[in-house]
């Protein structure tokens, strides 16, 4: 796309770009078809789950059976929060409902050495890369067994690093700069990883949006930023045709595909990573949640191409309900952790205030937890 020069006296523009011949009739901001893309909407299934064969990403069928599985569990795992939430025994929690398509298909496209960096509903991309369900349902109720100790938010858990899942940030956009940071470290130390970060529609009106893509754009770091959501069904946040159109202001991609169906989702996050291994830079993908089911998308493709067969289908749901129902009742009758557990890691040697403070926290709790 061109910016034109709007007619005016000789040899006095009106369009100074700040760089160039500040008299030439054009400035060449981005092409036609970085345009199209950033305010297009490209899929792959159809809402009744057919595809093109030659449109389909490439890849073992394997890729496909995995992906639907941690779909369901993700599906699952929400419906446990919810319910949680309802009966008081947690206090909040950021769904995942409709989600899910989004949130695999990103990760599906990456390598295991690529690191994630969730906001506060894609933490379960950690279930995708093998964090046990069990530990995801232990940080849900915040008992002895959650790795965090119970200092996250519900959803929001701590992950064994081997993994490259940071812990979800619930607060809008500051996982951003963080991403921007670690692609910068890869990339000076010539590692091929790619970070992938996600973000909500509210993210993008953060100062932080504006920190980590401007900086990803100036430094070409091996970023990712995948936004979720529909800025058409939420409180108004741009003046943008399209939240990905943002990122050619920054000097990289925007992309914009149906976050409802998991082939578009993974190709264009695969195409993405493909891009900054090669060592062109970040791109914004925006996967826009409109109408429709992602599950029956991606099962009717599934049992077309013969990926999965309806019996096999039917068996992994109960699979997964199953795995759910005996983690949940594993996990919520197991206790709190220890009192010292709020200030272990915080001082190398707590103060004696703080042991004060903890002794005095710890006869409350006996009273009130044991009676």
């Amino acid at each position: 796309m061109s910016m034109k020069a709007k007619a005016g006296p000789a040899k006095t523009p009106s369009l100074r770009a700040g760089m160039g011949d500040v008299d030439a009739p054009s400035v060449e901001v981005w092409t036609d078809e970085d345009y199209r893309r950033a305010t297009g909407l490209a899929a792959i299934l159809s809402p009744e789950g057919r595809a093109d064969p030659a449109a389909v990403p490439s890849a073992a069928p394997d890729l496909w059976r995995d992906a639907y599985h941690a779909m369901l569990r993700l599906r699952a795992v929400d419906q446990v929060a919810r319910d949680q939430v309802g009966k008081g025994r947690i206090g909040s929690y950021s769904e995942t409902r409709g989600y899910e398509a989004a949130i695999v298909g990103a990760v599906a496209a990456l390598r295991p050495e690529d690191v994630v960096v969730p906001g506060r509903r894609e933490a379960g991309v950690a279930l995708y890369r093998g964090l046990p369900l069990r530990a995801w349902i232990a940080q849900l109720f915040g008992n002895a067994n959650d790795l965090s100790r119970g200092r996250q938010l519900p959803g929001s858990p701590a992950v064994p690093r081997a993994l490259n899942v940071v812990p979800g940030s619930p607060h809008s956009a500051t996982q951003l700069p963080h991403a921007t940071g670690m692609a910068w470290a890869a990339k000076i130390q010539r590692k091929p990883t790619v970070v992938l970060a996600t973000l909500d529609a509210a993210a993008t009106s953060a100062e932080d949006f504006h920190a980590g893509l401007n900086f990803a754009g100036v430094f070409r770091v091996p970023a990712i930023f995948v936004c979720l959501g529909d800025m058409n069904r939420e409180a108004p946040v741009t003046r943008s045709e399209t939240l990905a159109v943002k990122a050619l202001a920054y000097g990289f991609p925007g992309v914009r595909v149906d976050g409802r169906d998991l082939l578009a989702v993974y190709w264009a996050v695969r195409a993405a990573a493909d891009r900054a291994r090669r060592g062109d830079g970040a791109t914004l993908v925006e996967a826009v949640l409109g109408e429709g089911e992602p599950f029956e998308r991606l099962r009717s493709w599934l049992l077309a191409e013969k990926i999965l067969d309806a019996t096999r289908e039917s068996a992994l749901r109960a699979e997964v309900e199953a795995e759910v129902r005996a983690a949940v009742a594993a996990e919520e009758s197991v206790g709190l952790p220890p009192a010292r557990a709020i200030i272990e890691n915080v001082l190398a040697r707590p103060s004696r205030a703080l042991e004060e403070q903890l002794d005095d926290l710890e006869r409350v709790r006996d009273k009130t937890v044991r009676p």
